[in-house]
């Protein structure tokens, strides 16, 4: 994470502070240890004022501002300035931690159409978008943005879902089908009624939903400010009271010092620092120490299909024909004419010497023809193959909506392949691992049902929804958390981006996936890895662990040095000297957290990790 001004500053200050100090300690100058008192310290008490004068907020800070000045009233000015720049070294860690950036909406506005070709008394004008009206005549040219929502009512064409739909493969669209606002026109040209105004269009809705979709979990408070006011008042009546039996000001100093909670507040930040450097190792961007904390009470993950448990791309998974070699000669001869993403997808698969192709054609939303070496060679579905006169023995369609590209040379079938959107390598595993961790997964996807439930019986997933545009995915997540559920979403695309808001903790594919969902996601895969999903719910829950034993290591250290305190047994240097062990023993214990690893017995056992209460609810 590159540091901002601000906190190249509170760096230097911090080192200065600690410079000063050990230069100090050395030559036992107490009056050098003031620079760490006004460095560090003034802005503590300056930032504790503020807050109980504007808001009444009693937090960590009163306490450690009212030992900063108990300790330099008794001239213990070096306890006072160690006190400031370690509090300042928690408050440095715990802020590099919090997300400087919010989602941003930038890309999505970038691509709403701007101008709209519009057709009226046979003149064609090119008027901006929000001047549409419904019922208004539109041509859309090969490679524009549909303005809005509309009906086609001369042409076809095969049109770019993936921005509303994540549908990695594009639809071929013809007279009387709908087509959406946003979406992509890739080839024919055509004309469209209009069904919508711009405003009202399912691209400016997908706008809207990713501004209004957040969480609606409350914002979670700092552990360390939770028990801050409790230790406060411990901490003056024992001081108030020890005085007035022992008349001694330095018992009830040093009670103040030892009370202070740096150990405490330093659990959390140091924690989440060693978490998020793991993370790093393995391509993980976390936005916020927040998001770990949350994504540790996760008890179920909400899958996006296509990029997320598939590869995004078309592949070929079946060939039939009695010559294959001769077959996908000519077919991919003939397809290295064509854009189409299948027609690349043929090509890469075939990688081997190609023909030259004369008088090719594409027939739009159908398949391509072409001669080779004095052949005519088509490729495509049966309508192409009606249009032809060319008729088919059987007519078996696919069971699980792959793409049938049939192959005919000279008005004579020589087979056919078929293309679908395959699995990653890894996903079968990584839904393996969700299980034994007590995560409910669940996949929501834009695909028909036949497509959607193949992938989830191939993966085990046992919930599964398809047909699914943006709102469907948010209006789950939401009655999932309504339920009680912690939901973690995990997608690739823009339409995924709402859902990505919705969910407790959005968790984006960094590398293919769009730059609008990782916006609006909380964590980035960067290097697209799902089977890193396991890992990092497992750090999450490991660190909240850390956390919670570190401050109870901490309070419990801080009753014994007070009881101590109490006894006259330490005087207040002794007393930050304890403390400051305290605080040195949970960041070593924290750091443990750089060299984690979900190991088998993680998975088997999720108890290890903590968060047992929010796992019981899941049923996987």
């Amino acid at each position: 994470m590159k540091l901002t001004q601000k906190e190249k500053i509170d760096i230097i200050i911090i080192a200065i502070s600690a410079i000063s100090l050990i230069t100090s300690f050395i030559l036992s100058l107490d009056y050098i240890s003031w620079i760490a008192v006004i460095l560090c310290g003034a802005p503590i008490i300056k930032e504790c004022c503020e807050g109980l004068i504007t808001k009444f907020d009693i937090k960590a800070d009163l306490l450690v501002s009212i030992a900063i000045i108990a300790s330099i009233i008794i001239g213990e000015v070096f306890a006072a300035g160690e006190i400031a720049t370690i509090m300042a070294i928690g408050g440095f860690l715990e802020g590099y931690t919090v997300s400087k950036t919010q989602g941003k909406i930038q890309e999505l506005v970038k691509m709403t159409p701007q101008f709209a070709t519009r057709i009226k008394n046979g003149i064609e004008e090119r008027i901006p978008v929000e001047e549409v009206q419904i019922g208004d005549i539109l041509k859309v040219l090969p490679g524009e943005s549909i303005p809005t929502d509309g009906v086609i009512i001369k042409g076809e064409t095969s049109i770019n879902q993936s921005t509303l739909t994540g549908e990695s493969l594009p639809i071929d669209k013809k007279e009387n089908d709908e087509v959406f606002s946003g979406t992509i026109n890739l080839y024919g040209s055509f004309t469209m009624r209009t069904t919508k105004i711009s405003q009202e269009s399912s691209f400016q809705k997908l706008i809207r939903l990713v501004e209004s979709s957040k969480p609606e979990n409350a914002k979670i408070v700092r552990t360390a400010d939770k028990w801050a006011t409790i230790i406060v008042v411990i901490a003056f009546i024992a001081a108030v009271l020890t005085y007035l039996y022992t008349f001694e000001i330095s018992r009830s100093v040093t009670i103040l010092v030892v009370f202070c909670p740096c150990a405490l507040v330093l659990a959390t930040p140091t924690a989440i620092m060693a978490a998020i450097g793991n993370l790093t190792k393995y391509g993980i961007l976390v936005k916020d120490g927040e998001s770990l904390e949350e994504l540790a009470k996760v008890d179920e993950l909400v899958f996006d299909k296509t990029g997320t448990l598939t590869n995004g791309t078309p592949e070929i998974v079946k060939i039939t024909s009695d010559n294959p070699k001769e077959m996908m000669y000519l077919l991919a001869s003939l397809e290295s004419k064509s854009e189409h993403p299948i027609a690349k997808s043929i090509v890469k698969y075939y990688n081997d010497d190609l023909a030259d192709v004369t008088d090719f054609k594409m027939h739009i939303g159908n398949g391509v023809s072409g001669n080779i070496n004095g052949s005519k060679i088509i490729a495509g579905n049966k309508k192409l193959l009606k249009e032809e006169s060319i008729y088919l023995e059987s007519d078996m369609e696919p069971q699980n909506g792959e793409i049938q590209i049939f192959v005919a040379k000279d008005g004579e079938i020589l087979g056919n392949i078929e293309l679908a959107d395959t699995l990653r390598k890894n996903s079968k595993r990584t839904i393996r691992k969700l299980k034994g961790l007590r995560v409910k997964t669940t996949l929501l996807t834009g695909d028909n049902e036949n497509t959607a439930n193949h992938i989830a019986q191939q993966v085990k997933v046992r919930n599964v929804l398809s047909n699914c545009l943006p709102e469907d995915k948010t209006e789950y997540i939401k009655r999932e958390q309504v339920l009680g559920h912690k939901v973690a979403m995990i997608g690739d695309g823009i339409n995924d981006a709402p859902s990505l808001r919705k969910a407790n903790v959005g968790i984006a594919m960094g590398d293919i996936g769009s730059d609008v969902s990782v916006e609006a996601a909380d964590i980035a895969l960067i290097n697209d890895n799902i089977e890193d999903i396991p890992h990092l719910i497992g750090i999450a829950r490991r660190t909240i662990r850390i956390i919670s034993i570190g401050i109870g290591f901490a309070l419990s250290l801080n009753i014994i040095a007070m009881a101590l305190a109490i006894m006259g047994i330490l005087n207040p240097i002794e007393g930050a000297l304890i403390h400051n062990i305290g605080s040195v023993v949970v960041i070593i214990y924290s750091s443990t957290l750089v060299k984690y690893k979900l190991s088998r017995r993680d998975c088997k056992d999720p108890r290890k990790l903590g968060m047992t209460k929010h796992l019981n609810k899941s049923k996987v």
